[in-house]
């Protein structure tokens, strides 16, 4: 049973086949947390998008625009993705 819901930005949906239904950029298997985590580091989006080929700016915008209306969600991604990789 394949869920996939749409959000209110046009790039970003959730689909829990796709790393859990954790927000990831339409059609790929690139999650928000991904692009965040990039940021967060100091990347500029034009510098995520030379890490990132395959996805395009407007998507990168939307995923930031998307972590600045759901931060709380995407942290908890990210906290439970850094655990996961420190306890493998």
């Amino acid at each position: 049973n394949i869920m996939i819901a749409a959000t209110e930005h046009p790039y970003i949906v959730c689909d829990n086949e796709i790393l859990g239904g954790e927000p990831v950029i339409k059609g790929t298997r690139t999650s928000v947390r991904a692009i965040v985590e990039w940021w967060k580091f100091g990347a500029s989006p034009e510098e995520i998008l030379e890490n990132l080929p395959h996805i395009t700016l407007p998507q990168i915008f939307d995923a930031l625009s998307y972590y600045a209306d759901h931060r709380d969600e995407i942290e908890q991604y990210i906290a439970e993705n850094i655990i996961e990789r420190d306890n493998p």
